[in-house]
């Protein structure tokens, strides 16, 4: 792996990301018809990040240790600063519980993750497709609670929170996944 470039458009787009995240917030808290779906606009203009940053630095080999740090980490904070809006917003158990499910598992998945660099495993729980399936599901389904409004007769908002159940479980599998990796080759050391 290439050392960090922090001028590397992967790299760019990822700090774009975050960057983006302050944007979010205030506009989710205008008061105005319009403030939510634009806050789920810019929410989703830095979720094609999140595939646009690792599909050009792979294609253009640009991946970095940096980098790979730097994505999940951004991914995080994007869905926690989500989940944290509309559970303020909503003040229902409904949402909170997946809410703490999420931010529970990621605190969870990061503290493994660091033990198992510290034991030189870090490969055993790096990132697998179910993890990617587990955010596109996170970031589908927070996109559509942050738009809040009806599409067509569509309840938009009751189609994200049954996504977000979807997308809690989808966490709890890959969760579960990454544990039995790290516990049987911590058994094994």
């Amino acid at each position: 792996m290439p050392n960090h470039n922090l001028t590397s458009i992967p790299t760019l787009l990822t700090l774009l990301r975050i960057a983006l995240l302050p944007v979010i917030i205030v506009v989710f808290y205008l008061p105005y018809s319009w403030a939510r779906p634009l806050s789920c606009f810019i929410f989703v203009i830095a979720g094609i990040t999140d595939w646009l940053d690792g599909y050009l630095a792979r294609k253009w080999n640009q991946e970095s240790r940096f980098g790979a740090f730097l994505d999940p980490v951004a991914d995080k904070l994007m869905v926690a600063t989500a989940l944290i809006l509309l559970v303020e917003f909503d003040n229902s158990p409904w949402l909170t519980i997946p809410a703490i499910v999420i931010i529970g598992r990621e605190i969870t998945i990061s503290a493994l993750r660091e033990w198992m660099a510290e034991m030189g495993q870090r490969g055993k729980v790096a990132v697998g497709w179910m993890g990617k399936v587990k955010t596109a599901s996170q970031i589908t389904a927070l996109a559509c609670l942050l738009y809040l409004h009806d599409i067509a007769s569509l309840p938009i908002y009751q189609i994200g929170l049954v996504a977000l159940y979807i997308a809690t479980a989808l966490t709890i599998w890959s969760m579960v996944g990454y544990m039995r990796a790290a516990f049987s080759t911590a058994e094994d050391t």
